[in-house]
C-alpha cells in the first residue's frame, strides 16, 4: 500500500478528528477511536478497541520489534473540552484551514498528537523497519475529566497492552519564544491534583432581613481573599533549572539580575509586574500550590438565606507537597471554620532521572532542525495521562512537537482550552517529522 507523505497523512487525519465532536462531558470518543482504528487496519494492524463504558472507547495498537529492548508508548487522548462557538473566528468542529492554520477544538490539545502518532504507526507498518523496541499507540478517552474511562481503565484492567519502558505524550515540544531565544520544553514533571469541596455554614433566615453571618456572605468573603492571595512559594528543581536555562541565553551584562530571578521567592514578586498576563500566570502556577474556585452552590429559594454554602476548588500541588500541606495552606486563607473535604486527589508525577537515552534523542532531533534552539526539561501545572501510565513504571516525556513561528501571534498556552484553538499547518508538518525521527531512532537502538 502506498501512503500519502507522512506529514500530509497526519494533517488529513487531524482534520478529520477535529470534525468529530468528542466534547467531554459526555465524551463519546468512539467515533474518533473507530476512525483511527480504520486507518490502522488499512495497513494491516490487528487493532484492539476497548470500551470502559458505552461510547467511551480506547484504541490500542502495537508495531512489533525484535524484543531486544522494552516497548515505547505513544499516547494521545481523544476527548476535548467544550467550545463556545460564538467566540471563535472559525467553527470549533469544522477542521477549517485558514490563516495558515488548522482550526478546531483539540488542534493542540491533543488530536494533533493522535494524528501524528497514527501517521507514524502507519508508516512503520508499510516500511517494516527492524526495531529493537515494540512501538505502542494508545488513543484514550476521558483525559479532560480525570482519565477514569481512558488511561486509568487501561492501566488497571488491561496493563499488558500498554506496559512500556518509556512513553511520549503531552505536554511539551512546542516553540516557546523568550527574550530572543526559542526554547522547546519537554515535560518531565506535572503537578498533583487535590480537588476540594469547601463548606461554609451560617445562620439561615428570611431573605428580607440580610445577615452578615450568612453562609453565602462568609463564603463570598473567603473566596475574595483567596482570589487575591498567592499560596506560599516552594522551590522545585524543575522551575529553577528552566529559569537557569533561560538566564544562560541572555547577554552577559544581564546575568547578575537574571540570576536573582532564579530565586522563586523573588520571581513571585517580579511576576506581578509582567505585562504578559499569560506568561505571568503560567510561571506563577509553577511556584506554588494553587487553588481555583470553580463551582459554587448555595440555597434553592430566593427568599430564604441558606445555612450552608459550598464551593468546589481545583487544587494543584507541587512535587514535594502533600494533600495535607495543601489543605493547611488553603485553610489558612479560607479561615479556621471552613470544612474541607477532598473530592479527588492524585500525587505529582515526576520522571527521574530527567536525563535518559530518550530525552537525548528528543534534544538531538530538535537541535538538528533548529541549531540555535534550546531543549529544556519542564514542569506543567496541569495533569495528563502520565498520572496513570507511569504507575506501570514507564518514564514519561511530554513531547507532542509543533513549531510555532514567533511572528504568528499564537501562544501555545492560550490554545489550551481557549477560544480559536488552532495549529499551524507548517508547524504540524514539522512536528510530525520530528516525532517520527525520534520514534525511529530511539526504537531502533537496543
Amino acid at each position: 500500500m502506498t501512503l500519502p507523505p507522512l506529514a500530509l497523512d497526519a494533517q488529513e487525519m487531524c482534520q478529520t478528528l477535529l470534525r468529530i465532536d468528542t466534547t467531554n462531558p459526555p465524551g463519546n470518543e468512539r467515533p474518533a477511536a473507530e476512525y483511527l482504528a480504520g486507518k490502522l487496519r488499512e495497513v494491516g494492524y490487528d487493532v484492539t478497541m476497548l470500551e470502559s463504558a458505552p461510547t467511551r472507547a480506547n484504541v490500542v495498537v502495537r508495531y512489533r520489534g525484535n524484543g531486544k529492548a522494552a516497548p515505547l508508548l505513544l499516547s494521545a487522548h481523544l476527548d476535548v473540552v467544550e467550545a463556545d462557538a460564538s467566540k471563535w473566528r472559525q467553527p470549533p468542529f469544522s477542521g477549517e484551514i485558514a490563516e495558515g492554520c488548522l482550526w478546531g477544538r483539540g488542534a493542540i490539545d491533543m488530536k494533533n498528537m493522535a494524528a501524528m502518532s497514527v501517521a507514524i504507526m502507519r508508516k512503520l507498518a508499510v516500511d517494516k523497519p527492524t526495531l529493537a523496541r515494540d512501538v505502542i499507540f494508545a488513543g484514550v478517552a476521558d483525559e479532560e475529566a480525570g482519565c477514569d474511562h481512558g488511561s486509568r481503565f487501561l492501566v488497571e484492567q488491561h496493563p499488558r497492552l500498554v506496559e512500556a519502558e518509556y512513553a511520549i505524550g503531552e505536554s511539551g515540544g512546542f516553540s516557546l519564544h523568550l527574550a530572543g531565544t526559542t526554547f522547546y520544553p519537554v515535560q518531565v514533571a506535572e503537578k498533583g491534583l487535590c480537588w476540594v469541596r469547601a463548606r461554609f455554614t451560617g445562620e439561615p433566615g428570611h431573605g428580607s432581613m440580610p445577615r452578615r453571618d450568612s453562609a453565602v456572605v462568609k463564603m463570598s468573603e473567603a473566596l475574595a481573599t483567596l482570589g487575591k492571595t498567592q499560596l506560599p512559594v516552594h522551590a522545585t528543581r524543575y522551575v529553577q533549572d528552566f529559569l537557569a536555562a533561560v538566564a544562560a541565553r541572555q547577554p552577559r551584562a544581564a546575568q547578575p539580575l537574571l540570576k536573582l530571578l532564579t530565586r522563586p521567592q523573588l520571581l513571585s514578586r517580579v511576576l506581578r509586574l509582567v505585562p504578559d498576563l499569560g506568561t505571568a500566570r503560567s510561571l506563577g502556577s509553577l511556584l506554588s500550590n494553587t487553588a481555583s474556585p470553580t463551582v459554587v452552590r448555595a440555597g434553592n429559594k430566593t427568599n430564604v438565606i441558606p445555612g450552608v454554602a459550598e464551593v468546589e476548588i481545583d487544587g494543584r500541588t507541587l512535587p514535594g507537597q502533600s494533600d495535607e500541606d495543601f489543605l493547611r495552606e488553603l485553610r489558612h486563607v479560607l479561615g479556621p471554620d471552613v470544612e474541607l473535604e477532598i473530592m479527588r486527589s492524585a500525587p505529582p508525577t515526576v520522571t527521574e532521572p530527567v536525563a535518559s537515552p530518550l530525552y537525548d534523542v528528543i534534544a538531538k532531533q530538535v537541535i538538528a532542525r533548529e541549531p540555535e534552539a534550546v531543549v529544556v526539561p519542564y514542569m506543567i501545572p496541569g495533569f495528563t495521562d502520565a498520572k496513570y501510565f507511569t504507575q506501570l513504571g514507564c518514564k514519561w516525556y511530554g513531547f507532542s512537537p509543533v513549531k510555532i513561528e514567533k511572528e504568528s501571534g499564537i501562544k501555545f498556552a492560550d490554545m489550551f482550552h481557549g477560544h480559536n484553538e488552532r495549529v499551524p499547518v507548517a508547524g504540524l508538518h514539522w512536528g510530525t517529522e520530528v516525532l517520527a525521527a525520534v520514534v525511529h531512532e530511539f526504537a531502533a537502538a537496543a
